[in-house]
């Protein structure tokens, strides 16, 4: 599945702080997409339909669960940022009377910890999802793992739990321009925002074993990222959240400009911009 090229009438990088909607509203619409290969490929292998009892971790803005209800999956996510979950909530909760979105009871949403996402009707879960890719983040695996230990008691025993995480950094032309926010940030973290750091090989193992789940099976999905011109490459990049701790350390007028110099290898003649990526995920057992 390629993504789907997103005009803007806007050639220029933002030179303003983003608020968190904006940022919320860029990742729905720009970079969430990017993704979706990654999600098929899980829902595809576990043969996700009728009868699935999906809890996602992190959900975001929703286009996973969205995916997932389409086979046919009751769904729940949760996650911390109001601002993406709102966007969720449009998507999977449409206004009553509405025939978009899901059918009536197969979606909810859950704002804050995963604890507070008991099934309401006593049945546990059969597969828990966290799709945001960790080892970017000097903190992304600790999050996680408190996140699982608060999961895996609603999952019934033996579930199915995937794991995600960016491939081989040579395998990934993103990950030059991602470095942009380590060399920024270097030095000068912020209070309560974890700064970039380079993923590794068994990123995903480590997450499992300190979870206490067991490891079995894994497999690549490439997930190039297109953007139709830079404005939207950099909002994209930007609104993943990886580059906080930059634009803290910095400023956004100069993170901008950075990411958006570390993008022009990528620039193709007709404007957008093309980096093949290939992402990993890691199936387990409760």
């Amino acid at each position: 599945m390629t993504p789907t090229l997103v005009r803007h009438h806007s050639h220029a990088a933002p030179a303003t702080p983003v608020d968190p909607g904006t940022r919320a509203r860029d990742w729905a619409e720009i970079q969430e997409r990017m993704l979706a290969p990654l999600y098929e490929a899980v829902y595809e292998r576990l043969e996700v339909g009728t009868g699935t009892r999906l809890l996602s971790l992190g959900c975001g803005s929703g286009l996973a669960l969205l995916i997932a209800a389409a086979r046919g999956a009751r769904v729940t996510g949760v996650d911390t940022d109001s601002e993406r979950l709102a966007l969720a909530r449009a998507r999977l909760l449409p206004d009553p009377g509405s025939d978009a979105g899901t059918p009536e009871g197969h979606a909810r949403l859950v704002d804050g910890d995963p604890s507070a996402a008991a099934p309401v009707d006593g049945a546990p879960y059969g597969l828990i999802t966290a799709f945001t890719p960790i080892g970017c983040s000097s903190g992304d695996g600790e999050r996680l793992v408190d996140a699982l230990r608060s999961a895996v008691p609603l999952a019934a025993r033996g579930s199915t739990v995937v794991l995600t995480g960016w491939g081989p950094p040579e395998r990934c032309a993103t990950a030059p321009v991602l470095r942009v926010a380590g060399r920024l940030s270097e030095g000068a973290r912020a209070p309560h925002t974890d700064g970039w750091r380079p993923w590794e090989r068994d990123d995903l193992e480590e997450v499992a074993f300190r979870a206490g789940l067991s490891p079995d099976g894994s497999g690549r999905v490439a997930c190039p990222f297109g953007y139709a011109d830079m404005d939207s490459a950099v909002r994209g990049l930007l609104s993943t959240r990886l580059f906080d701790a930059a634009v803290l350390a910095t400023d956004q007028d100069q993170v901008t400009k950075e990411v958006a110099e570390a993008l022009r290898p990528h620039l193709r003649g007709d404007g957008t911009i093309w980096m093949p990526n290939v992402f990993r995920y890691l199936v387990c057992t409760t």
